[in-house]
Formats: C-alpha cells, structure tokens, sequence
C-alpha cells in the first residue's frame, strides 16, 4: 500500500466507524481500536504464540510470521475461542450470565486486556462486529493494513450450494434453520500481495473471525481476494464459496402448510446490499459494492456467476413476478418510544380484477435472524383490487407492544404474505426496521489540550413514556481516557421527556484529532452509543 493518506487511515488511525443498523438505514458506530495504547502490542504477540500452529511447531510458525497471509488466517481463526485459546466467545441467544452483552462494548483495548490478564480465557461475549474490531486492531498493531467491513443481508450459506433455502409458516412466519440471512454481518479486509495466485489477485482480503463454519478443520474464514469475489472465481484460496455466498446466494422461500404440503413463494429477497467501510479521512460511509459485485443485471455479473456455477441465480432473474406486487413501505420517523405506522402496498399489475387475503405481521428480530415475540398483526380475508389499483393497508405498532419484547439490536422484521385467490401464488415482502435511539450530545468543557485536564457535559433525554432507572454513562478514547474506560451514573431516575445528564473529566495525553466514544445504559434503554471528535492542541 502506497498511498499515505490510506496508511495514515487503516494502520496508523486508533479509532474508526463501524455500521450496524439495515441496509434502508445504515448507523455508524464509533469504535476504539486502540492498537498503540500501553501494552497492546504484547498482547497482540502473544495470540500468535498461542495459536495452535505455534504450539506444535514454533520454528516453522515463527517463520510463517513474515507472511500476511498466514498471520491474517491464524487471527481469523484466534480472534474466536471455538477451537483454541482464542480471544472472545460469541453468543447470539439472550442471557449473557458470566460474561457482559456484544453491545457492551465500545472498543478493542479492555478485551484484549482482559483475555491477557485472565490466562488467555475467552472474554464473554461478541458477536460479527466485535469479533471484526478486534481482528482490526490486532491486524493494524503488527502493521497489516485492515479495515471493517459491513455487508447489509448477509447469507450463512452451510451447504456451499449458493442457495439460501428458508421456509415459512402460513403466517408469512419464518421457520428457523442454520441457512439465515443476516440483517448484517461484519468481517474485515486486509490489504497485501498474493503471490500464491494471479497478480490481479493482490490488494483487498476479505477475512472473517466470527465462527461459522469450518475451514480445513477449523472455525476460520479467509483472507480470499474480493476481485476473486466479484469475478466468481470461487477456487481460489482460502474459503471463497462461503463468502461468494454471503453477497450473492440466491433465496428460495418455501411455505408448509399445515397438512403437511409445501409450495413456493415468490420473494424479492437480494443478499448482499450497500456492503459499507468507513471513508479515509472522514466518518461517512464509503459504498464499495461495487469491488465484491457488477451491477445486476449486467453481461459481467453474468459471466461470474457462470464462472460460479450459480445458474439459480440466473433463473431467477429471468422470471421477476409481472402480476402483483408487494412491498412495505415505512415512514421516516420510527423512534424508541413511538407509536407509529408501517404500510404493506399491494398492487395490481394485471389486466383482471384481484381478490386477495393478505396477512401482515410484524416480530422482534436480533440482526443474526433469529426472531422474537410478535409486535402486531392484522389479516385481511378479502381485499379487492381492480387492474392497475394500489391498495395500502396500514399497521400500527404500539410501544406497549414492542417495547418489552424489543431485542438490543432494536430490530423489528415487517412480514406482508398475499395469497392471490385465482392462481393460488403466495407472495412474501419482507423488511426489517431499526427503531432510533435518541442521541448522546456531547460538550467538551474547557481548552483542549493535551495533558490538561478537561470534562465533557454529556446529555441524553429519554424518549420512553416510562422513567429510566439506574442511567449510566461510560466513555473510553485513544490518548484521551489513558486506555480505560471511565464511568459516571446519574443520581436518580430520569423521568419520560427529561435529560440524564452527567460530567466526566478526563486527561488527553497525545495532541491531534481524536474521538470520544460514549456508551449509555439503563434498565429500559440499554447500550445507546454516540461519540465527539475532539482536536487536541499542544
């Protein structure tokens, strides 16, 4: 990598963005990665030395050290505890006993620092975007340039057959199996040579620390080249097919019925949206779709999944439903705390007049897939449309609904299923909503300098029709908190439309510009995050 400004930003920068949310509404996260702050290094060093390759055969582990595609394959498979002494435990399912939620942290530095201090157990607990961050910070404390990456549904493809196969009730419910689509899934790319294949192949290296499947035997995915992705060449080293998959798979929604019988539904479901990377030099979103994907539809993005084998896909796209079409639609003020409407539109592209049943429900949803409580439905035995007509059918979801069965990821899937009465065809529209939380202003008090010491007002109101209890603030930021995380709560409970509000003093050590990563807490809004750059003088 020759680029400076690139190498200020994926080796050298101690902060980043990572996005969460849904592809229709993306959230930035900031994220401390800390990978220069006191003693990182060492602990970075000895997760190789514990990797299992060093343990039976140091010299030649040593030796495979000078080469990054080795280094970025044992991290993949170290970042996670499935099958060493690796660094963190993923858990996906509520209840986190002995351990604390994915969504409790905030940065890289006290993971590590815990799995150093405690005879290398894993820390409990993470999830994609955890498992990503470390990776990233250890990639970039040995020097290896590495970025997160977002990709907005994501497919767990277990089969390599490039096809996500799920199956619903006759509610539009969906059935649970190992093959999800994932509302989003990180994984991190490092950028270096590939001289074990074609030099088109150097640059970019998609590689994945979360545990999903195996690879030679081992929960490890990659580094596989993201040209090799995008031109479908799926021989390729190491793991293409999977990651293939999680941009391309192809889904085929199957209902069974109740006595027993199943027949398809048409869906438009496309895998692999708005995959996303935080800018250079700036916080926004960067849109690199377009290095893992051609543009659908093209003779290009053809040609590979030729190459792929991944004639599905190909079908598919010749047989788009011209009849009726569904959709949600949602409006653009969707709240924690808040009342408010989502809409199935139902339209009638025929020449005939429509007799349809519709039934529209609505779930908790973790953004893995797995779902939770039901959020609200209706079912419409008989709506009518004439050639041409648009009918929109509202419902309402009710914060004393969803607020008690709200997963921390602050999910909710939208699932419309319209049987047409004439021909017997189902067909399911499916979207998945991320309710906003309020956000953490920040106010920096005093002159910015480094080692003085400053304080920053830090306020949050709360959105619900209910008080909160037990509020609590914690910020945490690279040569701005000393590498640990300080802790301030509020005196009392905050009532519904009032601010919790606390001041946290803390010392900058280094010049230049940082970022302040704020993390609230509470018995009802749990884990809101927010940050504050903050220009540090001399």
């Amino acid at each position: 990598m020759d680029n400076e400004q690139n190498l200020a930003e994926y080796v050298l920068s101690q902060d980043g963005i990572i996005f969460r949310g849904s592809y229709k509404h993306p959230i930035p996260t900031a994220w401390n990665f800390g990978q220069f702050e006191s003693g990182i290094l060492d602990v970075c060093l000895r997760i190789l030395d514990m990797n299992p390759k060093c343990l039976r055969n140091p010299g030649k582990d040593c030796s495979g050290r000078r080469n990054p595609i080795y280094v970025s394959r044992v991290l993949s498979a170290m970042v996670n505890c499935n099958d060493d002494k690796g660094v963190l435990l993923g858990k996906w399912t509520d209840g986190y006993e002995g351990g604390v939620s994915p969504m409790f942290w905030r940065g890289s530095v006290e993971i590590l620092r815990n799995w150093d201090t405690q005879a290398c157990q894993p820390v409990r607990y993470g999830q994609c975007w955890v498992f990503a961050a470390v990776a990233c910070t250890i990639s970039r404390a040995l020097g290896i340039p590495c970025r997160v990456v977002t990709n907005y549904l994501s497919a767990h493809d277990t089969n390599n057959n490039l096809v996500i196969e799920r199956y619903i009730n006759e509610n539009g419910d969906l059935v649970q199996s190992r093959e999800m689509i994932w509302n989003y899934h990180c994984w991190v790319e490092n950028w270096m040579t590939r001289p074990d294949l074609k030099s088109d192949f150097n640059g970019w290296q998609a590689s994945d620390p979360t545990p999903q499947e195996k690879s030679e035997g081992v929960y490890c995915c990659g580094p596989i080249p993201v040209k090799a992705i995008k031109e479908g060449e799926l021989l390729s080293k190491y793991d293409a097919p999977f990651v293939f998959a999680e941009v391309n798979a192809d889904v085929i929604t199957t209902m069974r019925k109740k006595d027993g019988s199943t027949s398809k539904v048409t869906t438009t479901t496309v895998v692999g949206q708005k995959i996303s990377t935080k800018r250079v030099g700036s916080d926004a979103r960067e849109d690199i779709t377009h290095l893992y994907k051609y543009p659908e539809g093209s003779d290009e993005e053809r040609e590979a999944f030729k190459k792929a084998n991944h004639q599905n896909k190909l079908l598919q796209q010749q047989q788009q439903n011209q009849g009726l079409h569904l959709t949600i639609k949602v409006t653009s003020d969707m709240r924690q705390g808040c009342d408010f409407d989502v809409f199935a539109v139902v339209t009638n592209n025929t020449e005939s007049d429509k007799k349809c049943r519709l039934y529209f429900g609505s779930c908790a949803m973790s953004y893995s897939g797995f779902l939770g409580e039901n959020c609200g439905f209706k079912d419409l035995l008989n709506v009518e449309l004439s050639p041409g007509a648009e009918r929109r059918v509202p419902l309402r979801l009710n914060y004393s609904k969803y607020g008690g069965v709200l997963t921390e990821d602050n999910l909710i899937r939208l699932a419309a299923l319209l049987l047409d009465y004439s021909t017997g065809e189902h067909i399911l529209a499916v979207r998945n909503i991320v309710l906003e939380n309020p956000e953490i202003k920040v106010r920096i008090i005093g002159e910015p300098k480094e080692n003085r010491k400053l304080a920053a007002e830090i306020t949050l109101q709360n959105p619900l029709p209910e008080p909160l209890e037990g509020c609590c603030f914690s910020i945490e930021g690279a040569n701005l908190t000393g590498g640990r995380v300080i802790s301030e709560r509020v005196g009392s409970s905050v009532g519904p439309g009032d601010d919790a509000k606390v001041k946290i003093y803390f010392t900058p050590t280094h010049s230049g510009l940082r970022k302040l990563v704020v993390d609230f807490d509470s018995n009802k809004l749990c884990h809101v995050k927010g940050y504050r750059n903050v220009i540090i003088g001399k």
